[in-house]
């Protein structure tokens, strides 16, 4: 059904997206409308959190630019079909009371499916149907969880409550069984043959999936053959099989600080795709000819087989480089290749691309998933190598589908695009980074590149690099899967997809496929492809959502044991309440309160500062501090810091104001106490305000803490839905997103 088409009764019906806050009333996300449309809790009809639904409005608003207010008349798309909850056993049949979901129903589990299931375990249930009469669902026992194992259960929670299921489904296991292991003749007759061309893998020292390999080959003086050779999933997971369903529902694996939740089984992604070392394996592959300094002269796409030599890990690698002494394996290919990507790497920037470097985290776990350490992650040589030429094939494959035309007509093609940043945003970050004494240019958009690289080069080792680049990410536009071109701004490329990750990412796989046809002059057209690319960067948003909840989860974790230690740390965000801290070192972000502060602080918006009322101190984004860790709630996942002042002794804060600092900094939010680069719209605002009329009325909008997606924040954030009075006591999650 069309948008704003008309149903039987001249009802006006919508599509879109349900988002139910606490108080039990929902906003309806249209697509095109400027406003979203009220439906009050009676008339949800089933629909839950985050589904996709059909909306019939029953009552328009008050003047031109009223509020519609709707009925749901039909769930097109659940969100999520599992859950985590607690089982409830009777004679003859059972409940599951969900741990989370927003005004989610107890599930029925007919006696048939109990199994030796009893009351009181945990549990994951799958929706299987709703009833006709009741209206309720009813679910089946995927798996009894242990519940002393709260690392396992906290990790399972997040996936599920991202939508991501936790197992396959039966008939992909089946269909799995069928595919065969062995390479026919026939099959690598038609590819070609790489095994004698030496061939490594670049990963890091846990990774299980390796979909990306490197060959060299010296073809004259000054000119080497480079391969960029890519697991060819799209020969064993076809259209229209189990496998293929299952892998663009998932459309992505999900990378978790103690698990993979893959996007195929293991037979597919650790086994028969996995460039495993001495293993022969069917490859799709970009080849290029090029000189020492990477200038690429000529290059070929297709099908191959390769055979790697050997199995790199990014630390054996960066070794190599930075020691030089002659005896490394494969060293003179190895420093070769650095050389060439590194040159790669300075054209890029030359021609407009952004040189972000956000800092990201890695847990060191115990045998039971404990943190006993956290390391943060660095962009080296050895990274940059491999990033450079997987940027090179996934722009070389985008550019040349570009260039084939069918009857006179673009290839429909799964393109990465990335939009050039909202000016309004832009000027916002301007102004902020004009307070550390950075300018930027914003004539023209080759200067906003140029600008924003001095500025990031300027700011590299001071205390407000870190906030620059979280804050300079979240001012660009996010990157997303779709058939309209627009180029990649933050790459600085006309033309770019994602070919190189296809074991773990759904783009890839139909990037393949589409290329295969092009190259085969036998290009189908795909009707749904751009719901498909949709699909696609809603999954990714969701999978991101899980991975910052996790890595906050063992942040959390990791700090409990340093209750009353002291760390460096920088100011990351202010609001005034207090302001938020993360620590140098691990990068574990805690709030630190205006009650624990020696004096009254006012806060000033304009500088992002907390200024002390009689001594006229300053506490200011970016701002060195040392805290002490107060509290560490798992729970929540949230820190509270304290901070440690010179000559200043004080108390622990009393339980009712850590409660309400608790309740203004929920742990799921996002940007709101930062620069208003990713600030609230007047289309959220008017819904809070619509959330507070209807709460004078009788109902009660505690909006406080309620997880939701923000469409409203760049780089697909997730964000807290929260009263007007304490917009600004939003706590982020870890929002170091991506434009790649």
């Amino acid at each position: 059904m069309q948008q704003g088409s008309r149903t039987g009764s001249q009802k006006k019906t919508y599509k879109g997206t349900i988002e139910i806050t606490r108080s039990g009333m929902a906003f309806v996300v249209v697509e095109g409308q400027a406003k979203d449309i009220l439906v009050k809790q009676k008339n949800l009809n089933t629909a839950l959190d985050g589904d996709e639904i059909l909306v019939a409005a029953i009552k328009q608003g008050k003047g031109a630019g009223g509020r519609v207010e709707g009925v749901v008349t039909e769930v097109l798309k659940r969100k999520k079909s599992e859950f985590t909850g607690t089982l409830d056993v009777s004679k003859g049949f059972a409940f599951l009371v969900p741990d989370k979901g927003t005004f989610m129903p107890d599930i029925y589990i007919p006696a048939n499916t109990l199994g030796e299931a009893k009351s009181g375990d945990k549990a994951v249930v799958r929706v299987v149907a709703w009833g006709e009469k009741t209206k309720k669902p009813v679910g089946e026992i995927l798996e009894i969880l242990d519940a002393s194992d709260t690392n396992d259960l906290a990790m399972k929670e997040i996936l599920i409550e991202s939508g991501f299921p936790l197992s396959f489904p039966a008939e992909v296991l089946e269909e799995l069984k069928e595919i065969k292991e062995v390479m026919s003749p026939e099959e690598i007759a038609v590819r070609k043959d790489f095994r004698d061309t030496l061939t490594f893998t670049i990963d890091p020292v846990d990774a299980k999936d390796f979909d990306d390999a490197i060959s060299f080959r010296k073809v004259r003086n000054g000119v080497y053959e480079i391969g960029v050779h890519i697991a060819d999933v799209s020969h064993y997971v076809t259209p229209g099989t189990q496998l293929d369903v299952e892998a663009e529902k998932r459309a992505t694996s999900v990378y978790l600080p103690d698990r993979v939740l893959p996007m195929l089984p293991e037979k597919i992604s650790n086994e028969l795709c996995s460039l495993r070392p001495h293993e022969d394996k069917f490859t799709f592959s970009a080849v290029f000819e090029v000189d020492a300094k990477g200038k690429v002269k000529k290059y070929w796409l297709g099908r191959t087989i390769i055979h790697s030599d050997h199995r790199f890990t990014y630390e054996d690698v960066q070794e190599i480089i930075e020691n030089q002494t002659g005896a490394g394996k494969y060293e003179k290919e190895l420093l070769l290749l650095n050389d060439m990507a590194q040159s790669l790497r300075a054209e890029r920037f030359r021609n407009g691309a952004i040189n972000f470097s956000s800092q990201e985290v890695r847990f060191q776990l115990d045998d039971k998933g404990k943190p006993i350490g956290i390391v943060v992650k660095e962009s080296k040589e050895a990274h940059q190598l491999i990033e450079e030429f997987m940027l090179l094939a996934n722009r070389t494959v985008a550019q040349h589908v570009a260039n084939i035309k069918v009857n006179n007509q673009e290839v429909a093609f799964p393109y990465r695009v990335h939009d050039a940043p909202d000016e309004e945003k832009l000027q916002l970050f301007a102004m902020f980074a004009s307070k550390f004494g950075h300018k930027l240019d914003m004539h023209k958009p080759e200067t906003i590149a140029e600008s924003f690289n001095k500025m990031l080069q300027a700011a590299h080792g001071k205390p407000e690099q870190h906030v620059l680049e979280t804050l300079g990410i979240r001012t660009m536009a996010k990157a997303a899967y779709t058939t309209d071109n627009i180029g990649h701004y933050g790459l600085g490329f006309e033309f770019y997809c994602h070919f190189t990750s296809p074991i773990r990412r759904y783009p890839d796989v139909l990037v393949h496929r589409i290329l295969a046809q092009v190259l085969a002059s036998s290009v189908k057209e795909d009707k749904l492809l751009e719901k498909r690319c949709k699909h696609s960067s809603e999954m990714e948003r969701k999978a991101m959502e899980a991975e910052r909840a996790a890595n906050k989860y063992k942040q959390v974790e990791y700090m409990q044991e340093f209750i009353g230690e002291e760390f460096d740390g920088v100011i990351s965000g202010v609001a005034h309440f207090g302001f938020w801290v993360e620590t140098v070192d691990t990068k574990c972000e805690g709030l630190v309160s205006i009650h624990n502060l020696s004096e009254e602080f006012m806060h000033n918006e304009s500088d992002y500062s907390l200024v002390g009322a009689h001594t006229g101190k300053r506490y200011r984004i970016g701002d060195k501090v040392r805290i002490s860790v107060v509290s560490a709630s798992l729970a929540k996942r949230q820190l509270d810091y304290d901070l440690v002042e010179e000559g200043v002794t004080r108390t622990a804060p009393s339980a009712k104001q850590r409660s309400e600092s608790s309740r203004r900094a929920s742990p799921t939010a996002t940007a709101d106490r930062l620069p208003n680069v990713a600030n609230l719209t007047a289309t959220k605002e008017a819904r809070l305000n619509v959330a507070n009329q209807t709460a004078k009325k009788g109902q009660h909008p505690n909006h406080a803490g309620k997880k939701r997606t923000s469409l409203y924040q760049p780089i697909g954030i997730t964000g807290t839905y929260l009263p007007k009075k304490h917009r600004k006591g939003k706590r982020k999650s870890g929002e170091n997103g991506t434009f790649l």
